[in-house]
């Protein structure tokens, strides 16, 4: 699932305003802040595949 993170600037800091999982709710909130907006898309990373050991057989 993707976050998207609104952010506004405040000197000398970005400061975190929303943090949602609604792509047009994030773009909503920020057309409304104005200027010194940004919005970060989080997508989560996959999970790595387990390895097997040398000695592992695979079930048939």
């Amino acid at each position: 699932m993707t976050t998207y993170i609104v952010s506004v600037f405040e000197k000398p800091h970005w400061r975190t305003v929303l943090s949602t999982n609604d792509k047009a709710k994030a773009f909503d909130l920020a057309k409304e802040i104005g200027d010194k907006v940004r919005i970060e898309e989080v997508k989560p990373k996959p999970k790595p595949k387990p390895k097997r050991s040398v000695g592992q057989r695979q079930a048939c």
